[in-house]
C-alpha cells in the first residue's frame, strides 16, 4: 500500500466515526496528499470522490485521464469531454456513489465555481470542510514526508553556508541580486525551485518581516535577513539566519541577536510531546520580553510546514495544541527596530518521542 492509500483510507475510517459521508477534492495539496497527483487549480472540473466506503472516484477532464492514471493510485478515473457538460458527470458520480442527500466535506480551498456546480446538482446535501478529517492527519508526517522535509532542509542548509561564505562579495550587491543567486544556487544544489518567495532583507528592510528584496545595495556592517528554502518532493524547508557579511555591525545588533539566539533556544529545550504550542511561543516570548524588546516581537513564534509552508500546528501565544511526535513546525523568534534592522532565526523542527529534532544545522551566529 503507498503512503497515499494509507492517508486516503484513515480519512476513509474518520470518515466513518461520523465527521461526514464523503470527502470532495479538487487541485489542492490536500488531493496530492491523498491521491499523489499534483495539479494547479484551473476552469475545468477535476475532482476527487472520497466515500466513506467505496474505493475513491476521479471526475477528470478527458486530457488528463492517461496522467492521472500514471501517477495515481485511484483506479477508478472517470472523465468528461470538452464537449460535454461536466455538471452531468458530476450527477453521475454523485448518485452512484449515493451522495445525493448526504454530509459533504468539500477542499477548503476550492474555487466557488465547483461547489455552486455541487450545490446545484446536489441541492439536499449538506456541505462542510475538508479540513475537518485532513488537517488532524496532516498534523503528524509519516516516514515518507519526513524524509523528503529533512533532504529540503538540507540543500538549504548547503545554500545558507555557500551565501555565508560570500562575506564581503555580497556587499555592494542588491538584495534583489543576492534573491536571484539563492534561488539558483538552490536548484543547483538539487532543489525543486523556491519554497516561497526569498526574503533579503538589508539595513532597515530587515526590520519588515514579510519584505522580500528590493534594489537596495548591501553595505558594510548590515545586518542582513536570509529567510529561504526549497522543496523536494513537494515538501518545503524554510530556514532564516540574520548576517553581516563584512563590517562591524551596532553594539544594539550584537545585543538583539544575542537575545534572539537564546529564545530560540529556549523555545526548541521547551519541546516535547505533550507541552502545548502556546508554551513553545511563551519560552521564547518571555526571553524576549525580559530583555525589554517584547514589544518588537510583533508575530508568533512558528508555523506547522508541510505540504504547505504555513500550515497547523501554529506556535501562537495562548494555542492550547498538545504537541505529538511527528509534527513538524518552524521555531523563528525575531525582533524588529523600525528604521534601523531587523533579526530573525529560524529552524525547522520535527518533534520526537522525547524532544525534538532539529533539521537545520547551519552556524546561527551573525558573523
Amino acid at each position: 500500500m503507498t503512503p497515499f492509500e494509507r492517508r486516503t483510507r484513515e480519512c476513509q475510517s474518520r470518515l466513518r466515526d461520523g465527521t461526514g459521508d464523503a470527502l470532495v477534492l479538487f487541485p489542492s495539496q490536500n488531493l496530492f496528499y491523498l491521491s499523489g497527483f499534483h495539479e494547479t487549480p484551473a476552469e475545468r472540473h477535476l475532482l476527487l470522490f472520497v466515500p466513506r466506503h467505496e474505493d475513491p472516484v476521479f471526475l477528470v477532464p478527458e486530457l488528463y485521464a492517461d496522467q492521472i492514471r500514471d501517477d495515481s493510485w485511484v483506479e477508478d478515473v472517470r472523465t468528461w469531454a470538452d464537449d460535454e457538460d461536466p455538471r452531468d458527470h458530476l450527477r453521475d458520480v454523485a448518485s452512484d456513489l449515493g451522495l445525493s442527500e448526504h454530509h459533504l466535506l468539500v477542499d477548503d480551498t476550492m474555487w466557488a465555481r465547483f461547489t455552486q456546480d455541487l450545490r446545484t446538482v446536489l441541492p439536499d446535501a449538506t456541505f462542510g470542510l475538508a479540513s475537518d478529517v485532513v488537517a488532524p492527519l496532516r498534523l503528524q508526517k509519516d516516514d515518507a514526508e519526513l524524509d523528503a522535509l529533512r533532504r529540503a532542509a538540507r540543500i538549504t542548509d548547503r545554500v545558507v553556508d555557500d551565501v555565508r561564505a560570500l562575506g564581503s562579495d555580497a556587499v555592494g550587491t542588491t538584495e534583489a541580486e543576492l534573491a536571484a543567486d539563492i534561488e539558483r544556487r538552490l536548484v543547483d544544489a538539487g532543489g525543486d525551485g523556491t519554497s516561497f518567495e526569498v526574503i533579503v532583507g538589508s539595513g532597515p528592510n530587515g526590520a519588515k518581516p514579510h519584505h522580500y528584496h528590493s534594489d537596495r545595495r548591501i553595505e558594510a556592517g548590515d545586518p542582513v535577513v536570509l529567510d529561504f528554502g526549497t522543496r523536494v518532493d513537494g515538501y518545503p524547508s524554510d530556514q532564516t539566519r540574520t548576517v553581516v557579511f563584512d563590517g562591524e555591525p551596532s553594539e544594539t545588533f550584537t545585543e538583539v541577536h544575542d537575545v534572539v539566539s537564546v529564545a530560540q533556544n529556549a523555545a526548541v529545550d521547551a519541546i516535547e510531546p505533550g507541552v502545548t504550542a502556546g508554551a513553545v511561543d511563551a519560552a521564547a516570548r518571555d526571553v524576549i520580553e525580559a530583555a525589554g524588546y517584547g514589544e518588537q516581537f510583533i508575530h508568533r513564534t512558528g508555523h506547522g510546514v508541510g505540504l504547505d509552508v504555513h500550515e497547523e500546528p501554529y506556535i501562537v501565544a495562548g494555542s492550547d495544541v498538545e504537541l505529538e511526535a511527528g509534527m513538524v513546525f518552524s521555531v523563528e523568534p525575531g525582533v524588529y527596530l523600525p528604521d534601523e534592522f531587523g533579526v530573525r532565526i529560524e529552524d525547522l523542527v520535527v518533534v520526537t518521542d522525547d524532544g525534538c529534532e532539529r533539521l537545520n544545522d547551519t552556524d546561527r551566529g551573525w558573523s
